[in-house]
């Protein structure tokens, strides 16, 4: 019975997508019919309507706002000519939520050491790269020198943890910088959370507050995961 539920949830999922991307019958950024009109348009319940929705929110296709709605994601207008380029982008997302998953594990445990191993010249080296990553932010949050910056920034974290297996991640932390532009999706929102939280790590760095520098890099993955609208669910999420 649950195979079956999954089922007409995912052959929903794809009604609507159908819907948005081909027939055009709801519009980018337009508001969905409330949950018992569309669930009745499509004699569903509202159970299965929920998880396609789910579903779509995951690939970012739908967004919800709490208190407004169900809309459809303004910024995939580049990704309306055919399911094929949606695939695409589900599958990129997908690959994100992954790199962040593994991040998520290793990265604020190897701020933890850096706090603690480094040396006061390495402690300032990274403070500088934080600077200049907030410059390359308020210059141009899209461009590749922010790309460049925010690498070299996270990087040194790994550098300075005198852990040789962490440091050989940080071809894993530009792959993700590099995911999330090529995604082209909340860029805006990313970078001015990003801005906020770099002043919190790099605080908490030079004051050498292990624990607090630990849940400012975990908050910061957490407003990444976010932002994105990853498809993270509670089996992925380790609390």
């Amino acid at each position: 019975m649950r195979k079956e539920q999954e089922n007409l949830s995912q052959r929903t999922a794809d009604t609507i997508r159908e819907l948005i991307l081909t027939k055009q019958t709801y519009q980018f950024g337009e508001k969905l019919p409330n949950e018992n009109e569309l669930s009745e348009n499509l004699g569903i319940s509202r159970t299965t309507l929920r998880e396609a929705i789910r579903i779509l929110t995951s690939e970012g296709l739908l967004i919800v706002k709490r208190g407004r709605g169900t809309f459809v994601t303004e910024q995939l207008n580049q990704y309306a000519d055919s399911t094929a380029n949606m695939q695409e982008f589900s599958d990129m997302k997908i690959t994100l939520r992954d790199l962040y998953e593994a991040r998520m594990i290793f990265e604020p445990e190897a701020a933890v050491l850096a706090c603690k191993r480094a040396s006061d010249e390495e402690i300032a080296h990274i403070l500088e790269l934080g600077r200049e990553c907030q410059r390359q932010l308020m210059a141009d949050p899209e461009g590749k020198q922010r790309i460049a910056s925010e690498s070299a920034f996270h990087g040194a974290f790994l550098k300075a943890s005198h852990n040789e297996f962490l440091s050989r991640f940080i071809p894993m932390l530009t792959e993700t910088i590099e995911t999330t532009f090529a995604l082209n999706f909340n860029l805006d929102v990313i970078a001015e959370d990003a801005y906020k939280d770099h002043i919190m790590i790099m605080n908490f760095l030079e004051r050498r507050d292990a624990s607090a520098l630990k849940s400012a890099v975990t908050i910061h993955l957490h407003h990444a995961i976010w932002n994105e609208q990853l498809p993270w669910t509670e089996e992925l999420d380790p609390d």
